[in-house]
């Protein structure tokens, strides 16, 4: 009888889990989610992802950048501001928000996942697992939520489109590229819904990943890559960032703007919330962490989307004087939040935003980093997560022309395996379907909204040159 209970809420649940959309997006009955992909069709052509309408609601990209500058350190704001108004790339990287205020009109199929919310060219990147060994997966998740698988897919290749414009590459490579990175996505996802659940889980090792994509012109971009993440470690940074006290103790130097000591009630209050990150850690941690000891707190300035946040850094060190740095990172709403529900996603209740980025950051990724946490500090959330954790990372921007559709094609593959830890490979594969028809669509889109973008960018700019906004460029 108990069994009997039981399986129905296991059943539902499972459901829930696997993609299935709120609401009024449940996707038509069919005998089997591959099924009820192909139905999708009826209702959301995969020739409309193509549209990018005109909304005369859409704030301009100033006031949508001073928005979203909002509850940032004040002082933080001029180098976001110039790291923004650098590339169009550079842009987009930092306007999250504004690209879903134009996604939230857009087709969507209903089918949920959980979605990066960010997912551009430059948020994929290797990184050590708990073993010192590299892989390489989706690397930035301050805006995930539950939401349209295709809002990542579209931001990703938009993003392909305007690093490869940077690059140099011709405006037919640069289509082709997202063209190819749309492609990569879908034939994933098609190899993840044809495997064993278990097979596809853990599915495209990172030695298998240039191959997979048939990316074999990055092979000796990534090699370089991963030689330079591998010296890319906590005592590496420890020994350029810190000195000694002449005490046994160690303390961060000053490195204006970047990097800056703060008073000894700050870091006090950042130390004090480690009580509150282990109890978000797995017990197996905990003996570990134990065997460190806190020897100074700094802040430390972070990435575009997240410059004029508060982020900190902060020294262990073990028995022998080896180091462990931590990063303690606000975690603000996502920037999707106010935009889900226009489609059809309700936003939910309110949570802890530390705890949504670590959780979302461990449904998408293969592996994740495994003292990865999340604090309140003063009534703030933060996450919490090994900083120099063997991080390295491709710059899109900076490859040549003839490697951006190489480089595509791998972020494609890597986000569809994201996608189908949460969602059905098979319902977003029955979708997707054989042909190329939804490459070729999503491929427009991202050549529409690339456009747009270089037009906000170029509207930050004035902005910057005639004075309403300042902006510290190159730091």
């Amino acid at each position: 009888m108990d069994e009997q209970v039981r399986i129905p809420a296991v059943v539902g649940f499972a459901r829930r889990e696997a993609g299935a959309p709120p609401g009024p997006h449940q996707p038509p009955q069919s005998r089997s989610p591959k099924g009820a992909g192909k139905e999708l069709r009826a209702r959301v052509p995969r020739s409309s992802h193509g549209a990018l309408a005109p909304d005369g609601r859409r704030p301009d990209a100033v006031q949508a950048v001073e928005a979203s500058n909002r509850g940032r350190v004040p002082g933080l704001v001029p180098i976001r501001v110039g790291r923004m108004s650098a590339t169009p790339f550079a842009f987009l990287r930092g306007a999250a928000g504004l690209m879903a205020h134009d996604l939230a009109d857009t087709p969507v199929t209903g089918v949920a996942a959980q979605i990066c919310g960010d997912a551009h060219a430059a948020n994929f990147g290797l990184y050590g697992d708990a073993r010192g060994r590299l892989v390489m997966d989706l690397n930035d998740f301050d805006e995930t939520e539950r939401g349209p698988w295709e809002w990542d897919l579209k931001r990703l290749t938009t993003s392909v489109v305007l690093a490869g414009r940077q690059a140099g590459a011709d405006e037919d490579t640069c289509r082709a590229a997202a063209f190819d990175t749309v492609g990569a996505y879908r034939r994933t996802m098609r190899l993840l819904a044809k495997l064993p659940v278990l097979d596809a889980w853990n599915a495209i090792a990172d030695e298998e990943l240039v191959s997979h994509a048939d990316a074999h012109d990055l092979a000796g971009t990534l090699e370089r890559v991963s030689g330079k993440a591998r010296s890319n470690t906590s005592a590496r940074f420890a020994a350029k960032a810190t000195e000694e006290c002449g005490d046994g103790r160690r303390r961060f130097v000053d490195a204006s703007p970047v990097l800056r000591r703060v008073p000894d009630a700050e870091a006090a209050a950042v130390a004090g919330s480690l009580a509150e990150y282990l109890g978000s850690l797995p017990h197996d941690r905990l003996p570990l962490l134990a065997r460190y000891a806190i020897h100074d707190v700094a802040f430390r300035v972070v990435g575009t989307g997240s410059v004029g946040t508060r982020s900190y850094v902060v020294l262990l060190l073990d028995h022998r004087g080896e180091p462990l740095v931590l990063q303690v990172k606000e975690a603000r709403a996502s920037a999707l939040l106010p935009y889900l529900p226009a489609a059809g996603f309700p936003s939910g209740r309110a949570e802890h935003h530390g705890r949504r980025v670590v959780l979302g950051q461990q449904r998408m990724q293969v592996v994740s980093d495994s003292l990865l946490g999340w604090t309140t500090v003063e009534g703030r959330p933060y996450q919490v997560r090994q900083f120099r954790n063997r991080k390295g990372s491709v710059d899109p921007a900076a490859l040549a022309a003839d490697q951006i559709d190489d480089y595509g094609r791998m972020t494609g593959a890597l986000l569809a395996r994201a996608h189908a830890h949460s969602a059905d490979p098979r319902l977003i594969a029955g979708y997707c379907g054989k042909s190329e028809e939804l490459d070729e669509s999503v491929a427009a889109f991202a050549v529409a909204y690339a456009d747009r973008t270089e037009a906000d960018h170029a509207d930050l700019v004035a902005a910057v040159r005639c004075g309403r906004m300042a902006a510290e460029p190159g730091v």
